[in-house]
């Protein structure tokens, strides 16, 4: 019996191999964001920690405390800004990397699709094969056997 053989395996590999590739993109992009979100809310947490205890010093220590704070608040806010910019750019290549997977995925969907269908054929076309010989055969011991006085 014949292996069944498909013409576009390479290319199903390929995309397989695609996909797991983008999916480790995907992954890493993800897990960049997530650690920038972190970094984002300890820093707005350290933010808020200096501003409440700037509020329960005295009054004499509290004014210099808290243009202190203040002025450290922008400088935060600013870098907090760069980092939230940031984190957009990752959500986008985010969104973009899923888009890539999807179209990929649906990609090597239907290829496997087609070699289903192919691999149905091949089988259906063997069995078919096999009736003809085995049909062949028997019409052959018959016809030797009628053929052969008795």
């Amino acid at each position: 019996m014949l292996k069944f053989e498909w013409r576009l395996q390479k290319l199903l590999d390929l995309k397989l191999k695609q996909e797991q590739a983008l999916r480790a993109e995907l992954i890493a992009v993800t897990e960049q964001a997530v650690a920038l979100r972190g970094q984002i809310l300890m820093e707005r947490t350290l933010l808020r920690q200096r501003l409440s205890e700037a509020e329960r010093l005295p009054a004499v220590e509290r004014m210099a405390r808290q243009e202190f704070v203040l002025h450290y608040s922008q400088v935060t806010e600013t870098a907090i800004r760069g980092m939230e910019q940031k984190l957009d750019q990752l959500e986008m290549v985010r969104r973009n990397k899923i888009q890539e997977i999807l179209t990929v995925r649906k990609f090597r969907k239907g290829l496997e699709k087609l070699r289903a269908r192919a691999q149905e054929e091949f089988e259906l076309e063997q069995q078919r094969q096999d009736q003809k010989q085995t049909d062949d055969r028997n019409t052959i011991g018959y016809a030797r056997r009628i053929m052969q006085p008795a």
